[in-house]
Formats: structure tokens, C-alpha cells, sequence
């Protein structure tokens, strides 16, 4: 068969439908490559421990967050940063909203890291 008419019967026999499938997610969405960052909505700043501050400390704390369908966070632990800051952090954090991220114009969960930095000059 010429290589035109087996496209043309691929299509005949698959509806004429030239779209590609759509992916099937099998867990959360990681950020990066081809994926853009989801959009902060709300953004508490974490309130700087005063023994934190007394005794000078600063640093990052790095999270690791999966933020759900609707643009909340639904899982959130911490991988970095000093234990003086790591719980306001985290409370902070837990107030973020997101713009939910659309793939195909679905909503889906979002698996990123997101980083806290506590600094004494602010």
C-alpha cells in the first residue's frame, strides 16, 4: 500500500481524528521541563521565631509540597533548614493558595519544593 493511502486508512479507521491521546496522570504533576510553576494566589510570610532572631540565625527551609486539584496544599514536609525555623514555615506555607495548574484544561496535583528563606535583615 502507498505510504499516503495507509495514512489515510489509519484515519478512516480511527474516526479522522488527528488529535493525539491525551496523557493519563498517574500522580501528582512535577514542576519543571515543560510544566510551568503554579501561581501563588495567597502567600503568608512566616513570622521570624523571636529565639530564632535573638540568637541570629537565618537560613532557608526547603519543602517538599503537593498541592492539590483546587490549588491548596494538601502535603507538605520538610527536607532542609534549621529546626528554629522549620515549624513557622510550615504554618506559613499551609495558608498558600495556588491557581489550581491545568493540564488539557484539567486540573491536576502539583509536586514541588518550596523554599523559606528566613532572613535577619528584613
Amino acid at each position: 500500500m502507498v505510504p499516503w493511502r495507509r495514512a489515510r486508512w489509519r484515519h478512516w479507521r480511527n474516526g479522522w481524528s488527528t488529535a493525539p491521546p491525551k496523557p493519563k496522570l498517574t500522580g501528582p504533576l512535577k514542576v519543571g521541563g515543560n510544566v510551568q510553576a503554579a501561581r501563588i494566589l495567597n502567600r503568608v510570610q512566616p513570622v521570624y521565631p523571636p529565639l530564632a532572631r535573638q540568637t541570629r540565625i537565618s537560613g532557608t527551609v526547603r519543602l517538599h509540597a503537593i498541592i492539590s486539584k483546587d490549588g491548596s496544599i494538601q502535603q507538605l514536609e520538610v527536607q532542609s533548614g534549621h529546626p528554629l525555623l522549620q515549624q513557622n514555615a510550615l504554618d506559613a506555607v499551609r495558608q498558600w493558595r495556588y491557581q489550581p495548574t491545568l493540564l488539557n484544561g484539567e486540573p491536576v496535583e502539583v509536586d514541588t519544593t518550596i523554599d523559606v528563606i528566613f532572613s535577619l535583615n528584613q
